[in-house]
């Protein structure tokens, strides 16, 4: 299965399928969705934060979802969560394209158990390589994932392979501040085994040599920051039940890790949003 797949994405693919890494993420995270949250209350639980931002980000694109037969790629689906949401709300199908053969296993006992497998196609793969014919679907969204490819200019070359003229993109992913200064996120790139983050910058400048027109770019940066706090305060109220499900040693590290993003977040070398693209009709 991973034949082919580049260095990074093959570094994420292992993490991910790690027992400790889905079991931090499926108990802490909340089990539906492993993506950063949009925050009302600094202390807010991470599941109702998670599920907010599927929900405004489909408000977002509620219009070519709302098509009949509408298709979507979910690049990076992690447990699913989106997926479910939206083709519950829409009726729309998903393509819900993950590399962790660990969390696609879950994917697809919820999707079962939530009736939804009949609109949901869980599979084993990466979005540097899309397996699904040119001009395929109505919307792209992705959640927090393309961060972990070393070649996402290729990411957006294949969306906009896979893409129907006039589709759109809408995703979200960590990045680094477009004047972020040289050096400074070194501890972040050694945990998550990059060189580099995406910008805003960066994916405008993609989009714009794709020919893509740009519908809205939201900062919301701040809930970067509220996010991994609140996931580490949540990691340290959990400790003692992880016990047997999570090693030590790998909380510990998530815990340094954890505090990285927020250190980098509060000195300003970070950025995360919502970003739409429109594919030329």
């Amino acid at each position: 299965m991973s034949q082919g797949y580049s260095e990074a994405v093959e570094t994420a693919r292992g993490y991910y399928n790690s027992e400790d890494a889905d079991n931090f993420y499926f108990h802490v995270w909340g089990g539906e969705d492993i993506h950063i949250g949009l925050y009302e209350d600094a202390n807010e639980p991470i599941a109702t934060a998670s599920a907010r931002t599927v929900e405004r980000i489909a408000d977002r694109i509620a219009t070519p979802l709302s098509q009949p037969d509408a298709r979507v790629i979910d690049l990076g689906a992690g447990y699913g969560g989106a997926a479910r949401h939206l083709s519950k709300r829409f009726g729309c199908q998903v393509l819900a394209l993950n590399l962790s053969e660990a969390e696609n296993q879950r994917d697809r006992a919820m999707n079962q158990a939530a009736g939804l497998d009949h609109l949901i196609e869980v599979v084993d793969a990466n979005f540097e390589e899309i397996p699904a014919p040119d001009s395929s679907f109505e919307v792209a969204w992705s959640q927090d994932a393309i961060l972990h490819s070393g070649h996402r200019d290729q990411v957006m070359k294949e969306i906009d392979r896979v893409l129907k003229p006039g589709g759109e993109l809408i995703f979200t992913d960590p990045m680094q501040a477009d004047d972020c200064p040289e050096g400074v996120l070194q501890p972040i790139f050694d945990r998550i085994h990059l060189t580099s983050l995406g910008s805003f910058a960066f994916y405008r400048a993609q989009a714009k040599q794709l020919g893509w027109q740009e519908v809205e770019i939201i900062d919301l940066t701040e809930n970067l920051i509220r996010h991994y706090a609140r996931v580490a305060d949540t990691l340290r109220e959990q400790r003692d039940a992880l016990k047997g499900k999570v090693s030590e040693a790998y909380i510990e590290r998530m815990l340094a890790g954890l505090g990285h993003w927020v250190e980098g977040g509060r000195n300003g070398y970070l950025s995360w949003g919502i970003m739409h693209f429109r594919k030329p009709a």
